[in-house]
């Protein structure tokens, strides 16, 4: 009840805004007839005479302003990245024979920041362009367009507005840094240290052949078992002999500390983005958890589609799950096994989830943590800090990232937490 009652205020102190000039004039005009009608004086009727002119031909100039124009909008992409610019291009065309003296432009966009304006005069029968250009400077799901166009008459009495183009959806995919020192362990691979497992990608290990289908690359085409059998035949190829690696990212709400960037939520999603870039362009099998506002659980894959995916997962990542850590740790540990490696990304303080970790950890997967200072986030003075010594007491890697800090560095040698192992230490800094 409370929400509608402020949204109509705020709507009736918007139209009242809209109108304020018009309601100027007519509270002028009432009183001008008032003055006429009282005294009889000449003045007051011309002025009255002229003010309830006014009104008429204000809003027919306005109205003939707003008529025969023409407007196209065209948006470059759909899908950008933190630090690129959400393009559009806008053409007014005028079909008028007067000139267009004020038109104001305006991109409506659901994303961060000041709106884009512009004020264009448009000659008659004549075309102008309008660039767009709008930084996206946080992840997340928006909306673009349309473009309004505004005018009116030369006092401001009379506004007239339209929308031109549709509503377009826009993806701001998070920025990765580079990790030139980050280390993570290695999974112990099942058997003679190779996964057996069939692809469509061209890899190392050609496992078999098989008969030529339309469609099927002529770079495939072992032509020795050609040759002998008379009829085409193509390899087939399995996966690389490389462990699984797992990204966890704890979205719980109870958890969340901050606010807009310097949030754990952010810190969170952008320190997974770095990792999958790391793993990725090593050509790794890499999968991605979230128990957020939606669950995402994106199995091992390896490639740029695999990178995408994740990378538009985490765009749309909201803090707002239900579902602690170590519940999540419990719930899915049947997916990991020897041949994983675990990357779990938390700021909680809870003993549970590094207890739960540690379980894992001793039926084969190996893992590292991620740890985000709460207290750094803003979280109170009297909450628990984060389970650094059941981490390293289970032998695992456990990295530290305050708020402020460089993630490039603090994945690396410089954010490790206690006495890491002399093999450890070399790994990471190669």
């Amino acid at each position: 009840m409370l929400r509608l009652v402020g949204r109509a205020l705020r709507g009736l102190a918007h139209f009242v805004y809209e109108v304020h000039n018009l309601l100027i004039l007519a509270a002028a005009f009432g009183l001008m007839a008032s003055l006429a009608a009282v005294s009889g004086h000449w003045l007051f009727y011309r002025a009255a005479y002229v003010l309830g002119g006014l009104i008429p031909i204000c809003f027919i100039w306005a109205r003939t302003h707003a008529r025969g124009l023409q407007v196209t909008v065209e948006r470059a992409n759909d899908r950008l990245q933190v630090g690129q610019q959400a393009e559009a291009r806008v053409r007014l065309k005028s079909k008028s024979m007067w000139t267009k003296l004020w038109l104001e432009l305006e991109d409506q966009t659901t994303m961060p920041g000041n709106p884009v304006r512009t004020v264009v005069t448009l000659p008659a029968k004549g075309n102008r362009n309008w660039k767009v250009s709008m930084p996206c400077n946080r992840r997340g799901a928006y909306k673009a367009g349309p473009v309004r166009v505004t005018t009116g008459d030369p006092f401001g009495i009379f506004h007239i507005s339209r929308s031109y183009g549709g509503k377009q959806s826009l993806i701001v995919l998070p920025q990765p840094e580079e990790l030139p020192y980050f280390w993570a362990p290695a999974a112990q691979l099942p058997g003679e240290g190779v996964v057996r497992r069939r692809t469509h990608y061209v890899t190392p290990n050609a496992a078999a052949v098989r008969e030529y289908y339309p469609g099927d690359s002529y770079n495939r085409i072992h032509w020795r078992s050609t040759a002998r059998l008379g009829r085409l035949m193509v390899k087939t190829f399995e996966m690389d002999p490389t462990s699984n690696v797992w990204i966890l990212l704890d979205l719980h709400k109870d958890v969340r500390h901050g606010a807009g960037d310097d949030s754990t939520e952010e810190y969170g999603v952008r320190i997974a983005a770095s990792l999958a870039y790391h793993f990725v362009r090593n050509n790794r099998m890499l999968g991605l958890m979230m128990y957020g506002a939606e669950t995402v659980i994106e199995d091992p894959a390896r490639g740029g589609h695999q990178y995408g995916r994740i990378l538009e997962a985490l765009a749309l990542a909201s803090a707002e799950g239900r579902l602690p850590l170590s519940n999540i740790l419990q719930d899915e540990g049947r997916r990991f096994g020897r041949h994983t490696t675990l990357i779990v990304i938390t700021p909680s303080t809870s003993e549970e989830w590094a207890a739960s970790l540690e379980q894992l950890t001793r039926q084969g997967t190996r893992a590292a943590a991620v740890v985000l200072d709460p207290e750094s986030f803003g979280a109170s003075n009297g909450s628990e800090p984060p389970p650094i010594e059941t981490l390293l007491a289970a032998n695992i890697l456990t990295y530290g990232v305050p708020c402020g800090s460089d993630i490039s560095l603090m994945l690396g040698p410089a954010g490790l937490l206690g006495e890491p192992a002399p093999e450890r230490q070399r790994a990471a800094v190669r």
